[in-house]
């Protein structure tokens, strides 16, 4: 894990509200992208990004994929640097949103 600030594009800003919506819980990449409306190869890349720097962590579900019937999903959630990182990254973006309405 390397810790750091990952570029806050719109895109990457629709993820990290969507996984702070409910920042203790874990979300499939299938969530979040329905979540986001952002396509995959749009919203796996960010996901990588956020997980290198540390805001994020992941793991693979542990049921056998074959018994549910579906392909194994993959669950992402907020780390303590992550919810503290993003929530002060929207913090300091706020006042430039204001600005626009």
């Amino acid at each position: 894990m390397v810790s750091g600030q990952p570029r806050l594009s719109a895109q990457t800003l629709k993820v990290l509200g969507a996984i702070l919506s409910a920042p203790r819980d874990e979300l499939s990449g299938a969530e979040i992208g329905r979540a986001t409306n952002l396509a995959s190869g749009t919203l796996y890349p960010i996901l990588l990004r956020l997980e290198k720097v540390g805001w994020l962590e992941s793991r693979w579900e542990a049921e056998d994929p074959r018994k549910l019937g579906r392909p194994r999903r993959r669950f992402y959630r907020a780390t303590g640097l992550g919810i503290r990182s993003a929530r002060a990254a929207f913090v300091e973006l706020e006042p430039a949103f204001r600005r626009l309405t």
